[in-house]
């Protein structure tokens, strides 16, 4: 089950604070208004509706063959307004202008400049005026053409992109262009016997696979949007949730699906789904499926099921991040494909201002508090930590210093984690305090702030996490917490730190020097030089960083 999430910002930032120049400082710790009743107000009490929605959601039973799809049906206002109310503002495009796209692959279609530069359809084009994309992004201006021309795809795109508008809007046109061929007429036979609502197996035309509930609920939602007027009915399946809720919607009929890898496959083995028309296939967060050891499934459901071969049915791999052992296996799924990189390939963005901060495990929650209260208790601030028990225990923390948060991890229930989200998103809990579960894809508008409670132990999980800030051309803020523990990112750290143009302070050059120097002395004696490169404990370290210049950049 699910909700309709309204994006609504948590209120200003206030930037005239400055936490980082007054450690240990923590006025106003007062219980916020948030809890002055007690805390008897409900977390996450929202409208709720059936599963799968509604208004394009309702599969027309009465579906003929000669139906053109390409025409767009009957427009329904309070679905619209449902759908599309939350639209895109204040998305700063100008931002994009600069950065540098690769496209590498034979025969390479010509990247647009505007939505109107390709023929993507009536329903498609209008949806995009409802939406309120007044131009494509830099992934969108190359990943649509190409997918129009039927080409297989691997693109890297940074976090906020725009990655998921790139592969629904070429795909979804094409299936209003083309119809549903085949998969109409079998779907059909498939429930003759069974009557009007025998329909036991749906045949999707098109499937996205991705990592997380919380991310195929997204591409869900966003699906519905380019889906609206149209006859193509979107559906999710998702582990966690009610399997039983989401057959019956299932059997409401289903031209593209949404799922993660595991219920996807429950749902072929019980006969409710069948790939033989699928024809689109798109990987979102691929490294993050195959590499986190989603691989079994995937395979499963690409090459040991009925699924149209590669060459035939068209693929498309979108994520962050492409690591070169991914790209290989990713190879096994792709056709002659071409391949695209948005900026670096595992790059951040240079809209987020990166600062890492030398702080000890004791002094964490004190430092925490004082970054709060400097970048005001309603803006939406995101802290990551790296067990679920912790995110726990630091929730529980927050709530006792009078902060409204919420958190969100693996051992929450789907209704939990969806409350949670949608309590962040509304700013009704403008702190969210999150595992690893949350980093990858989420879109959440206006989230000012990513803490990193606890930096990740491989570098490409921090460029995730700190993308949860800086979406779509607007600027935000990365804070870190690094101490000892840390150190085998330290040079990683460095690299994206100075790639992106951040301050770095002196004490990780000195710190990934020590490392780097560590590593070619290996087996010999260590050397004086190596217990001097950089300040022995943190109070020093943090007193070598922060120099008046430097405070007064962190009061901007």
């Amino acid at each position: 089950m699910f909700g309709v999430y309204d994006n609504k910002d948590g209120g200003g930032w206030n930037t005239t604070k400055d936490a980082y120049t007054s450690f240990g400082a923590r006025p106003d710790r007062g219980k916020s208004a948030f809890f002055n009743n007690g805390g008897s107000a409900p977390r996450g009490s929202y409208p709720r509706g059936g599963f799968g929605g509604s208004g394009n959601s309702r599969w027309v039973e009465e579906s003929r063959d000669d139906e053109d799809w390409s025409k767009p049906t009957q427009a329904n206002e309070r679905l619209e307004q449902e759908l599309f109310a939350g639209g895109n503002t204040g998305i700063n495009f100008d931002n994009y202008d600069d950065i540098p796209v690769e496209a590498t692959g034979q025969n390479c279609p010509h990247h647009i400049d505007s939505f109107q530069d390709v023929e993507m359809g009536e329903i498609i084009m209008s949806n995009i005026a409802l939406t309120r994309y007044t131009r494509p992004t830099p992934v969108q201006k190359y990943a649509i053409p190409i997918i129009k021309n039927k080409r297989d795809l691997m693109a890297c795109a940074q976090t906020g992109s725009g990655k998921t508008a790139a592969f629904l809007l070429p795909v979804l046109s094409q299936i209003y262009t083309e119809g549903p061929g085949e998969a109409l007429a079998a779907q059909k036979s498939g429930g003759q016997d069974n009557g009007k609502y025998g329909r036991r197996k749906q045949y999707p035309l098109a499937l996205v696979l991705a990592p997380t509930r919380e991310l195929a609920l997204q591409i869900y939602e966003e699906a519905r949007k380019f889906a609206y007027r149209s006859r193509v009915r979107p559906c999710v399946v998702y582990g966690g949730a009610d399997i039983g809720q989401q057959i019956r919607d299932l059997e409401r009929g289903c031209h593209l699906l949404v799922a993660t890898p595991g219920r996807l496959v429950d749902m072929m083995e019980r006969g409710k789904i069948g790939l033989d028309y699928c024809n689109y296939l798109v990987l979102d967060e691929a490294d993050r499926m195959l590499d986190m050891g989603f691989e079994p499934q995937i395979r499963r459901i690409v090459e040991q099921d009925t699924m149209p071969p590669k060459g035939i049915r068209q693929t498309m791999m979108f994520s962050a991040t492409f690591p070169k052992e991914i790209q290989i296996l990713a190879r096994d799924f792709l056709e002659e494909y071409i391949f695209l990189a948005v900026g670096r390939v595992g790059s951040t963005s240079e809209n987020i201002t990166q600062k890492v901060v030398w702080v000890e495990d004791g002094d964490k929650r004190s430092f925490l508090l004082d970054l709060l209260n400097a970048t005001g208790k309603n803006s939406l601030t995101l802290v990551f930590v790296e067990t679920k028990k912790g995110a726990d225990a630091l929730e529980d923390f927050l709530y006792r210093e009078g902060y409204a948060c919420t958190s969100i991890h693996g051992d929450r229930s789907q209704r939990d984690r969806e409350e949670a989200l949608h309590q962040f998103r509304s700013g009704r809990c403008p702190i969210l305090v999150a595992t690893a579960v949350a980093a990858r894809g989420l879109d959440i508008s206006n989230v000012k702030h990513v803490i990193n409670f606890d930096l990740p132990s491989d570098i490409e999980e921090y460029v995730h996490r700190i993308g949860r800030t800086g979406r779509v051309g607007n600027l935000g803020l990365a804070t870190s917490f690094f101490n000892d523990k840390n150190g085998n990112i330290t040079k990683d750290l460095l690299d994206i730190l100075v790639e992106a143009k951040q301050e770095v302070p002196s004490w990780l050059e000195s710190l990934a020097y020590e490392h780097q120097h560590k590593s070619n002395t290996r087996g010999r004696s260590k050397s004086c030089d190596s217990l001097t490169a950089f300040p022995k404990n943190g109070a020093e370290r943090r007193g070598t960083e922060w120099t008046a210049d430097q405070e007064e950049s962190w009061s901007h």
